[in-house]
């Protein structure tokens, strides 16, 4: 086992700290501007130290809070019903791939493979979406068009080969286990890691997804508008008024265009700042053991 040198630890650890300073301060930054207030932010544009505080960002979003309340609601049920809709379709395929005995192996993995290269485009995809399978208007709309990766398939199927004995699937179908036994009752609890792995990255992108509502849900349905889609609809609103209030001469402070976008981003980011840390060990194990050759 290789030491390392006192010298090159100091230089490690010193590399460590400026890495996770360079990480942080954007978030740091963001947080003091959504507090600023818009007339600091003319003048003197960005800053740590801004002339002047200000909550006006803060109470524009309160003042929607009956709308954000309920989108955020929604945005929950999207994120749970989406991640486990996801991790059930994308661990049972890559199981099935993963297994040496399973005949049209080759055949299903071209057929996950060309959708990472090759795409119907936006306009074979809306159609198909909205006349074959009517996710028109319903919040099926906004969960299964983003509900299997073929790219999270193939690292699970990378993660079920190296990491789950054959020698332990072996014995249990010497003693009667069926395939679905065998997978609910060993690969899944051994698999703990890269399920957490995938279902982090598939439960942010649920929360942080808007483009679906633009495409699928239509005005008279916003009651179905998640919690992203109805923050980028008041920060443009904000925007459409800070615009004709600049034209009409009116007072800029009462339109905290800058400090409201920060304070979305301040909104949207605080569940990943929670759920990370408590999460992180899964993360960084299925992230090693799903990205080994296989």
């Amino acid at each position: 086992m290789k030491i390392i040198r006192p010298r090159s630890n100091v230089f490690i650890s010193l590399l460590a700290v400026f890495i996770a300073v360079v990480t942080i301060l954007p978030i740091v930054f963001v947080f003091i501007i959504s507090f600023s207030s818009e007339e600091s932010i003319v003048k003197r544009g960005y800053s740590f130290i801004p002339e002047e505080f200000s909550l006006e960002a803060y109470k524009y979003l309160m003042s929607s809070m009956d709308i954000i309340g309920k989108s955020f609601l929604l945005s929950i049920f999207i994120m749970i019903v989406g991640t486990t809709l996801s991790l059930w379709l994308i661990s049972t395929m890559a199981f099935v791939i993963s297994r040496r005995d399973f005949r049209l192996q080759k055949l299903y993995m071209l057929l996950i493979i060309i959708p990472m290269f090759f795409s119907g485009g936006l306009v074979a995809s809306y159609v198909v979406n909205t006349q074959l399978l009517n996710l028109k208007n319903n919040v099926l709309a906004l969960i299964l068009p983003g509900a299997c990766s073929s790219w999270y398939i193939l690292v699970m199927r990378t993660y079920f080969k190296n990491q789950i004995p054959e020698e332990l699937l072996d014995a249990a179908r010497t003693d009667g286990a069926t395939t679905f036994r065998l997978f609910m009752q060993i690969v899944l609890p051994l698999s703990k890691p890269i399920m957490v792995t995938v279902g982090i990255f598939e439960a942010f992108a649920y929360w942080n997804s808007w483009y679906y509502a633009m495409l699928y849900i239509s005005q008279n349905h916003s009651e179905l508008y998640p919690l992203q889609y109805v923050l980028y609809s008041i920060q443009k609103s904000v925007e459409f008024v800070s615009h004709n209030d600049r034209i009409s001469g009116t007072v800029v402070r009462h339109t905290p265009t800058e400090s409201f976008r920060m304070a979305i981003v301040v909104i949207i980011t605080i569940p990943v700042l929670i759920a990370y840390p408590l999460l992180q060990k899964y993360l960084e194990k299925g992230i090693m053991a799903g990205g080994l050759k296989g």
